[in-house]
């Protein structure tokens, strides 16, 4: 009964090769039965328009008589979730030319949700007041991973891979016990997420490095984090209790009883450190897709959430001093200042799925369902940087309608996904132009739609 349901909600678009290969790749970590449902899904995501609910997906899909089937398979694609992600990291291991040390961010962000039947939605705080001063919203909240990569002629970018839902211990009671949903911290979750991603990049020959803001740098997530074999580079409090090394032995000495010491016996002030004159260094570092100077001055410390030493760089802007930190001595100052500022791809990626993709918008209830459809935002995001990739400037987007624009400005993720949206559709037009043929006042009228389209 499946197959001929399939092949008249896929037969709606012709997508690329590359795509087509992407997605049935992704969809082979769930159940056969089932899996086929997953790239067409995917082709209803990218051409929906309007307000992205479920059902302007399956619409632009072509999904009509079997809609209802789509919803329960959402609510089991909610449950499979990692194994579709991690496919999804292979595929981007495979398929983009990676350095051998890759580096990952980890943050949260909310989206807004209406109604009191909406499960895991509670009150957070909002991030993002705006004029109206908001300091609240009703939604979810998600803690989501990232990979953030340098592209050749566009710059920092990240590549969104998996999200956990955080769900407020007191609205646990609101959650039906037979969706066997557990309770989880922010910083458990974001620990799950390093010992998920670990093991794939250890196995691939990656060294991992994690860049968390100064909500993650707490001993909850950085003891796991270690322990999984990532390298944490965070920002520090400025009172934070540092303390300075321990004292070596001197050349004959022995040690007295009892475990050797951890830390230092001495307290260090970063304010002090600061406000010192002295000390103080200069190197250019690439940040926010420019090459700056940055002054700059370094140390070693010992901490205690981290267990150990940390290298501690404190960063002098014109209005202010920031501290940071890297749980591996050896990282260079401008390594972990570069690696710090590629931290906002991830709230730019936040944008994008809102914005673009419509995260929020989908309205549904069922708490698996709601991670499935925002994983299916995240990794159409993805998935729609690969296949733009190796696609010059001019492929990408075309800004000779828009003559007061900056033509040289890199494009938008919005513009990539117009890109992929009209190659679909100039090739669909192509095999109706090859059946028969057509007048050239229609074909010229289809790509004037086509521009109104994308």
């Amino acid at each position: 009964m499946g197959e001929p349901r399939m092949a008249n909600s896929i037969g709606r678009w012709q997508c690329p090769e590359d795509w087509a290969e992407w997605s049935q790749w992704l969809a082979a970590g769930l159940h056969a039965r089932n899996r086929w449902r997953l790239p067409v899904l995917l082709m209803g995501i990218l051409f929906a328009h309007g307000r992205r609910t479920v059902t302007t997906w399956l619409r632009a899909a072509g999904v009509s008589a079997d809609f209802q089937d789509y919803f329960y398979f959402l609510a089991a694609l909610g449950r499979k979730t990692e194994s579709v992600a991690s496919q999804l990291l292979v595929l981007v291991l495979r398929t983009l030319p990676l350095p051998h040390r890759l580096l990952a961010v980890i943050d949260d962000t909310p989206t807004k949700r209406y109604g009191p039947q909406v499960e895991g939605a509670d009150i957070h705080r909002n991030p993002t007041p705006g004029p109206a001063d908001q300091k609240y919203l009703y939604g979810h909240i998600w803690v989501t991973i990232s990979l953030a990569v340098r592209h050749p002629r566009f710059g920092a970018l990240a590549l969104p891979l998996r999200a956990m839902l955080y769900v407020r211990q007191k609205t646990m009671a609101k959650i039906p016990p037979w969706r066997r949903w557990t309770f989880a911290t922010k910083l458990v979750l974001a620990a799950r997420l390093v010992e998920w991603i670990a093991p794939i990049l250890k196995k691939a020959g990656k060294i991992l490095w994690i860049v968390v803001d100064g909500g993650y740098v707490k001993a909850p997530f950085l003891r796991r984090a270690l322990r999984a074999g990532a390298t944490v580079i965070g920002r520090l409090r400025k009172d934070a209790a540092l303390r300075d090394l321990p004292r070596k032995l001197r050349r004959g000495r022995r040690r007295g009883r009892g475990r050797p010491r951890k830390y230092g016996k001495n307290k260090i002030s970063l304010a002090k450190r600061a406000a010192h004159r002295d000390g103080w260094e200069t190197a250019p570092c690439t940040v926010y897709g420019k090459t700056v100077t940055k002054l700059y001055k370094t140390f070693l410390a010992t901490y205690r959430p981290v267990g150990g030493v940390i290298r501690v760089v404190i960063v002098l802007e014109d209005h202010d001093w920031y501290p940071f930190f890297s749980t591996d001595p050896k990282a260079t100052a401008v390594e972990i200042i570069e690696a710090f500022a590629d931290r906002a791809t991830i709230e730019q990626d936040f944008h994008d799925v809102k914005e673009v993709w419509g995260a929020g918008q989908q309205q549904v209830r069922n708490i698996w369902t709601n991670l499935a459809v925002y994983h299916g935002n995240l990794w159409m995001h993805t998935l729609v940087e690969l296949w733009s990739w190796n696609r010059t400037h001019g492929e990408l987007c075309d800004r000779s309608r828009s003559p007061w624009d900056d033509a040289d400005r890199r494009p938008s993720h919005a513009d990539r996904r117009n890109a992929l949206r009209r190659q679909i559709m100039e090739h669909e037009l192509s095999t109706l132009a090859a059946a028969g043929r057509l007048p050239r006042k229609i074909l010229q009228l289809a790509h004037r739609l086509m521009a109104l389209a994308t």
